[in-house]
């Protein structure tokens, strides 16, 4: 049965009655519909599927209203909202094709979308939280499985880097999920949607994103090293330009940190239900744009260069790069991450 439009008689009394009206592909989250409010275009988007409904609704209409702080606009313009009913009326955006080196742009707004977050907003959003023991264990036992030695100074190693990244302070607004199809590239610029995820923490967390492959997300793409590094430049410019400051926190801890996450490597109806990192020797899968495999031997790669200096991670360095080469040599015909989103 097509689900029909929800929009209520509050809504009606705010933004008038909605004319012509489609319902858009979306996730089994949400339902989309495109609609006409006053002849303007609009999107009305209501969250669904329980248990965990409500807390997607209030973190998405929480995060719009702080990003609208943003000038110039880096979300779309929230209409109206109906809490009973979990739907958001939002501004229609009108997306373009991102260019070649959209990923330039992508940081650029990533970095304004972070700085809208302020001290003063501790609390209206959860705290970002990175990985636990239980992600260290899986880690540690699938070089195991993969006959790796594991250094004996690395289980230390990643305890402390845990603890680093629970530690590092950062009030940034974190999207939650800024994947490649979350950001829309408009004549104005790049704007974010999507906030179900949003969460408040230190925003190097998600500029990891675009070295590590966009671990979240359907597509996982590789940036080519200058682009990346353009990409990069981009996001600690327009974070001072913002803030005055200059970003803090270590790009190499948080790209770590997205290794240990097994869960990074499905996609979110699937997380939490199994030890994902457990299946890799036995089992590959295709998720969007890459396989399990390629997503995790693409972070090995990240990894095992970002430590290669660092006194403090020689062990992971070593279980890095060492099961990076296990995992070519046992399936040689592993490919690259794609260089470019479709």
């Amino acid at each position: 049965m097509t689900a029909q439009l929800p929009f209520g008689d509050g809504l009606r009394a705010r933004l008038g009655t909605p004319g012509r009206h489609r319902r858009l592909d979306s996730s089994p989250r949400s339902r989309v519909w495109r609609v006409e409010l006053n002849g303007r275009p609009a999107v009305v988007k209501q969250i669904v599927g329980a248990p965990d409904a409500a807390q997607r609704y209030a973190r998405e209409v929480t995060a719009l209203r702080l990003a609208s702080r943003g000038e110039p606009a880096i979300v779309p313009g929230l209409l109206g909202t109906d809490d009973e009913e979990r739907v958001l009326v939002l501004e229609r955006l009108e997306p373009r094709r991102p260019p070649r080196e959209w990923i330039v742009d992508y940081a650029t707004a990533l970095a304004r979308l972070h700085a809208t977050g302020t001290p003063e907003d501790t609390g209206l959003l959860p705290a970002w939280s990175g990985p636990a023991q239980d992600d260290i264990g899986s880690f540690l036992r699938l070089a195991e499985a993969l006959d790796v030695s594991v250094p004996s100074c690395a289980p230390a190693e990643l305890r402390a880097l845990a603890d680093r990244i629970g530690r590092a302070t950062g009030h940034a607004l974190l999207h939650g999920d800024p994947c490649p199809g979350n950001d829309l590239h408009t004549a104005q610029g790049v704007r974010f949607i999507d906030f179900e995820q949003a969460a408040l923490g230190n925003g190097i967390m998600e500029l990891a994103y675009l070295r590590i492959g966009f671990p979240t997300c359907w597509c996982s793409t590789a940036a080519t090293a200058p682009l990346m590094d353009r990409a990069e430049a981009a996001y600690r410019t327009a974070w001072t330009t913002a803030t005055g400051t200059e970003p803090h926190g270590d790009l190499t801890d948080a790209c770590a940190g997205w290794l240990l996450r097994g869960d990074a490597l499905v996609q979110r109806a699937h997380r939490g239900t199994v030890d994902h990192l457990d299946r890799i020797p036995d089992h590959d899968w295709k998720w969007g744009t890459a396989t399990a495999r390629q997503r995790l031997a693409h972070r090995l790669g990240v990894v095992a260069q970002l430590t290669a200096e660092r006194a403090d991670l020689r062990g992971l360095h070593r279980l890095t790069s060492d099961l990076r080469r296990r995992m070519l040599d046992r399936w040689p015909r592993l490919k690259p991450l794609p260089s470019q989103r479709p």
